[in-house]
């Protein structure tokens, strides 16, 4: 329908980069060069300027960079990495494919990010902590590289492009983060990046990432092919340049969700833990009862609403031998059936933004949404 309100609005962000990308793309077509080179090198260069580290590594997606910062670590295999209940899959998905084996813990009931409380319980014999910076703010990192005693903590910074904690924008010793379309940063395919201030770890994550070799078909160590292309390296550079404007853009879009949400029964609007700098990847309200069905008339009023995530790790078949049942991260599950993400990114109106509310109001039945939302 011709008045639908898109979860997020890829169109209206290419048309914003679309002169400065096919620009980009005549460089690279007659260049030639088109895994790794001159534009992978400047991209590199800048992102790791923006998150304020020494090194950048691009990689083919955000779940290979997750694999490529354990495997850089060395750690024992099979050894325990703790992490969130309440993540994307791809968080497990890359300690598994690491031959380490996920940890899962439950999360804060307020932020639905990872628990200290519950990690403390979880350490013992694990090797690495993976705390998820989730819905665009971070985990509690400074605690828990406390709790860590010495343990690497490799942060998913999958969703928290530009998100700052007490002012830094990377804590542990790396970090990974994933530049699909509809991140904050999102290329137009796949295309992910690791992050580090160490030397050391930043020339293991290259060198695992090209097969394992610093000089051609000599192969120093087991390794993979997970390599950034320069068409994406180019996209990401041109959204880069108006990623603060962006993420500004997105936390007003939050404020005015707030004022419009605001005494609305049924509803928990998403907060910001304090110390965070929130770049608000998705907004995620909690319904309190009905959940699914709002969802259906959101999507039947044409709103791009979602659920982010409707199964815990440790509920998803894939993991079933790790052993959990349900009941085992109750914070997480139910979670689960409460979230509900409405529409979010940097071009949505505040007309848009009423008419999602009120829909969302009658779906909950409270009746009188228009002259509600519109005060």
């Amino acid at each position: 329908m011709s008045d639908a309100i898109p979860l997020v609005d890829l169109a209206a962000a290419h048309a914003e980069v679309e002169a400065e990308v096919l620009a980009g793309f005549d460089r690279v077509l007659a260049s030639g060069a088109f895994v790794k080179g001159p534009e992978v090198a400047a991209f590199e260069r800048e992102y790791a300027a923006f998150t304020g580290v020494r090194h950048c590594v691009g990689a083919a997606n955000g779940t290979d960079a997750l694999e490529l910062a354990l495997r850089a670590l060395d750690l024992p295999p099979g050894g325990g990495v703790v992490l969130p209940a309440n993540t994307f899959v791809a968080t497990a998905e890359a300690v598994q494919r690491a031959g380490l084996r996920p940890v899962p813990v439950d999360v804060d009931p307020e932020h639905l990010l990872i628990d200290p409380e519950r990690v403390a319980a979880a350490l013992p014999g694990a090797v690495a902590l993976l705390p998820v910076h989730l819905f665009g703010q971070f985990a509690p990192v400074e605690v828990l590289l406390e709790l860590a005693d010495g343990r690497p903590v490799v942060e998913d910074a999958a969703q928290s492009q530009g998100a700052r904690r007490h002012g830094r924008g990377a804590h542990g010793r790396i970090a990974a983060t994933s530049f699909y379309p509809g991140k904050n940063l999102g290329g137009y395919g796949d295309a992910g990046a690791v992050l580090t201030d160490d030397d050391e770890l930043a020339a293991a994550v290259r060198l695992i990432g090209d097969h394992g070799a610093r000089d051609k078909y000599r192969h120093e160590r087991f390794g993979f092919n997970s390599r950034m292309d320069a068409l994406q390296a180019v996209v990401l550079r041109a959204k880069l340049r108006r990623l603060p404007d962006w993420n500004a853009a997105r936390r007003a879009a939050a404020a005015r969700y707030d004022r419009l949400l605001d005494g609305l029964p049924g509803v928990t609007r998403p907060g910001t833990a304090p110390g965070n700098v929130h770049v608000r990847h998705l907004y995620p309200v909690r319904i309190a009862r009905g959940r699914d069905a709002v969802l259906a008339a959101l999507h039947g009023a044409g709103i791009g609403a979602g659920v982010h995530y409707p199964v815990p790790v440790h509920l998803q078949p894939a993991f079933r031998p790790l052993g959990y049942r349900a009941g085992a991260f109750p914070v997480a599950e139910r979670a689960a059936g409460e979230l509900l993400s409405l529409p979010l990114h940097p071009h949505l109106t505040e007309a848009q933004q009423v008419r999602v509310v009120e829909v969302l109001e009658r779906a909950l039945g409270a009746g009188g949404s228009s002259g509600r939302v519109n005060q």
